[in-house]
């Protein structure tokens, strides 16, 4: 058996209580009936099983009969039975258990129960109980036999059960600082949370399996319909109530935001149109007017232009000031430009005019042969 999540399924669960309440439980040996759970329980699914004992164990109404809940602390041990004691998420149980003194003045309550059977808590063991969990915790080498008893002969104290546990407890010292040299990382916070689920202080002896079955069903495998987890994740769906607990909640201030003068800021472009980028839109693109203009220019060296054509050339050189650089123009072709258009030699020079070779153009320009168009160009 399979399921997700870290509680039994609704199937798995009616496994589990048909093992704890079958009729002839008290006769049957412990190693039996841990052999039924393992052949109906995959190694995956132990913690699922452990979890809804701890729960079963809470509740006296739901386990009402001393060997079901002798059977509950068996199974509970041995589903992690290869590893060490303190890798078994549920030694802090055991050790809770045995530590509970019969002579520990009894806290009243409404119930009429002792101060160790108060709501949340675990039920008070008998002698025999404890000393028979406190064999099977530190004899690993007599489990065996330990396991083939049944809980009859156990809660009886009577016969073999009576030599072997001889009314004496062992020594779970070290196992109760192995366990806490375990616990020593955990936060203090996390150390004292409660479990929020609270049973009746009025015992109901009129439980059978049928009402087990759905008052356990509501607190393992069922979705609370609203309200957050209880000390857990409030952005997912609350898990079912025998996973919710309380504890404190850890609460402080939100840090400032460190100031750096050379941090960089990222920009959130909400709007494109607030941030346009720098870039040269004439990059690439073909300059025909220029090529238009040195042609023109070229032909203005050897023949007079047309009107249409000198007013082109000089429509592109007054839409463009820099045109004038771009040509192909020199002091040696200024007497050919004069002579063929002076009107294009005249404007071409008031363009030159701030260019440092002006001086060139004009130095050409005086020293040429005198003639009708040179003089129009001086004169201008």
């Amino acid at each position: 058996m399979n399921s997700p999540g870290s509680v039994l399924s609704t199937e798995e669960l009616g496994v589990l209580l048909r093992i704890l309440y079958d009729e002839s439980l008290e006769n049957k040996s412990f190693e039996s009936v841990i052999n039924q759970l393992v052949q109906l329980f995959q190694k995956q699914d132990y913690y699922k099983v452990g979890t809804a004992l701890v729960l079963l164990l809470q509740q006296n109404d739901m386990l009402n009969s001393p060997a079901q809940r002798l059977t509950s602390l068996v199974l509970l041990n041995q589903l992690y039975a290869h590893e060490s004691l303190t890798l078994n998420p549920f030694t802090p149980v055991f050790v809770q258990l045995l530590y509970s003194t019969d002579n520990k003045p009894a806290m009243p309550s409404s119930g009429g129960r002792n101060g160790s059977e108060l709501t949340g808590q675990l039920p008070r063991l008998t002698h025999h109980e404890k000393c028979f969990l406190s064999q099977l915790l530190v004899n690993s080498n007599s489990c065996k036999e330990i396991l083939k008893k049944t809980p009859q002969q156990v809660l009886s104290g009577g016969g073999e059960a009576a030599n072997l546990s001889s009314n004496q407890m062992m020594d779970i010292t070290a196992l109760q600082l192995a366990l806490v040299e375990h616990q020593a990382d955990l936060s203090p916070s996390a150390k004292c949370a409660i479990p929020c689920i609270l049973s009746s202080p009025e015992p109901n002896s009129n439980y059978n399996e049928h009402a087990v079955y759905k008052v356990a069903e509501e607190l393992l495998t069922k979705t609370p319909t609203r309200g957050p987890p209880a000390g857990g994740d409030t952005l997912g769906p609350p898990p079912p109530l025998v996973n919710q607990y309380y504890k404190p909640e850890f609460l402080r201030l939100v840090p400032p935001l460190y100031v750096c003068e050379d941090e960089l800021i990222w920009l959130n472009l909400v709007d494109p149109s607030e941030h346009r980028i720098a870039y040269d839109s004439t990059m690439c693109v073909s300059n025909s007017a220029g090529v238009e203009a040195k042609k023109l220019m070229s032909r203005a060296f050897k023949s007079a232009l047309t009107l249409q054509q000198q007013q082109h050339l000089l429509a592109e050189l007054q839409h463009d000031s820099k045109l004038v650089y771009h040509i192909g123009l020199t002091p040696n072709k200024l007497p050919d430009l004069v002579e063929n258009n002076p009107l294009i030699a005249i404007e071409v020079l008031l363009k030159l005019i701030q260019s440092n070779h002006i001086t060139e153009y004009f130095s050409v320009l005086v020293n040429m042969e005198m003639s009708l168009h040179s003089m129009e160009v001086v004169n201008r």
